[in-house]
């Protein structure tokens, strides 16, 4: 006898079969991760400093709007990795 979690799997990849992807699909994958991990990074740094700059001039706004635009770079960035990541699997080049 199945498990509901054996019969869940079951169904869900009658629904959407899993794909597998080739060496060269995951390489690219990695290094478009790679890259968005770096984008992160570098615009964290330049945001990070421009906070501690209006901390220290007592800019509470600014702040708030400095921290408001670095979530806004994160969702950004990974939603452009997202789309990205689609279009290797399709089998599109990214």
């Amino acid at each position: 006898m199945k498990s509901a979690y054996e019969l869940a799997m079951e169904r869900l990849n009658k629904t959407s079969p899993t794909v597998k992807l080739t060496d060269t699909q995951k390489k690219e994958i990695a290094e478009l991760e790679s890259r968005c991990a770096a984008k992160i990074a570098e615009r964290e740094l330049v945001i990070n400093d421009e906070i501690a700059k209006a901390t220290a001039k007592g800019e509470f706004d600014e702040i708030e709007k400095l921290q408001k635009q670095l979530i806004s770079d994160r969702k950004s960035a990974q939603a452009d990795l997202e789309e990205k990541r689609a279009k290797v699997r399709e089998g599109k080049h990214a």
